[in-house]
């Protein structure tokens, strides 16, 4: 249990950082837009693009992927669903299916599978379908139902390319493919640049909790509501019905599987809901309330299948 908690307790405390600076006013009254600017335009890409240059692309292809896949299209439908008929609009839709789905792969899938599951690399299928495959036809779906006017068929098939965090990691995934390796002088600065990411992710989110009311007293309660049952309860659910029922996964696969299903949302998920000025009181409250609940379900996932 030493991967969870000590995961759990790097992002608390480094949100708590973001709080006590938003709170005191440290940075100013546009510190969370300028960070957030920074992870979403700059930061993120060059992190994506490096991971990802350096991939092994045949972990895409891998049994327990197609389990990630189905059980996050699964969960990700649901509230897709409900969002149609409860009429919440397609960017607040968007958002709701992303919390719904969308792990938190790096900063905590990471130590989670390092400490959990003993290696690291197993996060990585979930972090590459998530960057290559859900990121960028979520954000084009936000670039589109932001956009006011009518844009032509070839514009908006070009959107992906538009989107600095789709962009990055397909640029990424394209030298991975190719077999290039990057130079040290190209590589570094990226490098060093990507590192800025998860920490101004979790400041911004931070600074986003001061003056905030309390988890489901807004009035997305109905949506955050749906989002962390489907995210903590029902894609855990779903992964292990299929990787069982399905694919005829037992053991250490089967463990991989319901354990990154299990993750909380993605703290990034704030950062595309702030950047596109859509849903953001839904993500802040589904990534806080998912986070503090996958604590306890994850400790029952490797007390259980462990």
């Amino acid at each position: 249990m030493q991967g969870v908690l000590s995961g759990f307790a790097v992002i608390a405390v480094v949100i708590g950082v973001g709080y006590v600076i938003g709170r005191r006013g440290y940075l100013g009254e546009q510190a969370r837009d300028v960070l957030t600017r920074l992870a979403f335009r700059i930061a993120s890409p060059a992190l994506l693009f490096t991971l990802l240059a350096e991939a092994d692309l045949s972990l895409v292809f891998s049994g327990r992927l197609l389990v990630t896949a189905l059980s996050t299209a699964a969960v990700a439908g649901v509230f897709v669903a409900v969002g149609a008929v409860r009429r919440w609009g397609v960017g607040r839709t968007t958002i709701g299916a992303l919390c719904s789905s969308y792990v938190n792969s790096g900063n905590l899938g990471i130590p989670i599978a390092v400490y959990v599951l003993g290696d690291a690399s197993l996060v990585a299928p979930v972090l590459l379908f998530q960057l290559v495959m859900v990121a960028p036809v979520a954000l084009t779906i936000l670039d589109l139902a932001t956009t006011g006017e009518k844009q032509p068929l070839w514009r908006r098939l070009l959107t992906p390319l538009r989107n600095p965090v789709a962009l990055g990691s397909l640029a990424g995934v394209a030298v991975a493919a190719s077999g290039v390796e990057v130079p040290g002088p190209v590589m570094d600065p990226l490098t060093l640049i990507g590192n800025m990411a998860v920490p101004a992710v979790l400041l911004a989110f931070g600074i986003s909790l001061r003056g905030s009311a309390p988890p489901l007293r807004s009035g997305e309660r109905g949506p955050v509501l749906l989002a962390v049952a489907l995210k903590s309860v029902g894609q855990p659910v779903v992964a292990w019905a299929l990787a069982v029922g399905v694919f005829g996964l037992r053991g250490a696969q089967l463990l991989d599987v319901v354990v990154t299903s299990a993750l909380p949302a993605a703290q990034n998920l704030f950062t595309y809901a702030s950047s596109y000025r859509v849903g953001e009181t839904l993500a802040r409250e589904a990534v806080l309330v998912s986070t503090l609940l996958s604590v306890p379900v994850l400790v029952v996932v490797a007390a259980v299948l462990g």
